[in-house]
């Protein structure tokens, strides 16, 4: 488990290389705006500070390596390229085109193998030991998770009002971990993960992680097919509550921010928005909810 002073310790890390992204509020609606941050989602954050932990000790000259379904291998890129290093990004061949594409024009080297994140993960791990490259996991590191609970922290920051409540969608659980390890004495932390991927879910009800079948819509972001040790831990010891929607919600939690807000988001962000829209978490009265809006690298020709 990750502790509050390790996501501190990160937010001084990590200090003017990320976006302090706004928070939205409509009514009883209050979304936080993440998938503004740099490269388009919160993993930037954890990047950055496992590439700046291990540089604290110097990095290897074959640079960094990642494997993902599309966003941490952005923020990899984006925070390798910041810091002048060297960045190899392993992709399953379902990614998104916009992702490949993205990952590009960054300056990564990509390679697409696997039909699955966790298959482009053991060609990354077998890459890493060949090169020496510093391996950056997508979800299950200290240093990542405790720099994406730094999207807590500020969420705290924002709101000094106070917040009963966050949605968080979970994938392989790096943000609903660190988060949680923001705010565990300040506000509910709610996982939400589709039918179709429910990886966190899955362990809860089996006492530890294990395997899941993976598809539906959502896939690309938030199809680990096992949660990660950090934060099925996490969410075991809090007692974190975790509910499922289905891909029809999430596809119209996804249309509805864009008719709504004109917000752009991928689906695996709008997961946690269909909790609300759908009825699957229903907000007791008075309660303040904050939707955690935690990436944008779509393709958005769907959604006129």
């Amino acid at each position: 488990m990750i502790a509050t002073s390790e996501v501190e310790a990160a937010a001084r890390r990590i200090a003017g290389r990320i976006r302090r992204t706004p928070v939205f509020q409509d009514g009883p609606v209050l979304l936080k705006l993440e998938f503004l941050q740099h490269a388009g989602s919160f993993k930037t954050r954890g990047m950055f500070n496992r590439i700046l932990t291990a540089a604290e000790h110097g990095l290897p000259a074959a640079g960094v390596i990642a494997a993902s379904g599309g966003n941490a291998g952005l923020a990899a890129a984006y925070a390798a390229r910041e810091l002048g290093v060297p960045a190899e990004i392993y992709v399953p061949v379902t990614a998104p085109p916009v992702k490949v594409a993205k990952l590009a024009k960054l300056g990564a080297r990509v390679v697409q193998a696997g039909s699955e994140y966790a298959e482009a993960y053991e060609a990354a791990v077998v890459q890493a030991e060949v090169t020496g490259a510093l391996f950056c996991h997508a979800y299950d590191d200290p240093d990542m998770v405790a720099g994406n609970g730094t999207l807590g922290l500020e969420l705290a920051e924002q709101l000094p009002d106070g917040f009963d409540t966050v949605l968080v969608a979970v994938g392989g659980g790096g943000l609903i971990a660190g988060v949680a390890a923001a705010l565990h004495d300040r506000a509910r932390v709610v996982a939400v993960e589709p039918v179709t991927s429910a990886a966190l879910n899955a362990a809860l009800e089996a006492g530890g992680p294990v395997d899941v079948a993976v598809s539906g819509v959502a896939a690309d972001s938030l199809g680990a097919r096992r949660v990660g040790t950090i934060a099925y831990r996490t969410a075991a010891a809090a007692q974190l509550p975790s509910v499922l929607v289905d891909d029809q919600a999430i596809v119209e939690a996804r249309r509805q921010l864009w008719e709504d807000y004109r917000i752009v988001v991928e689906h695996g962000t709008a997961a946690a928005q269909a909790a609300l829209t759908s009825g699957v978490y229903v907000p007791e009265p008075g309660e303040r909810v904050v939707v955690l809006l935690c990436g944008a690298n779509t393709n958005p020709a769907d959604l006129a």
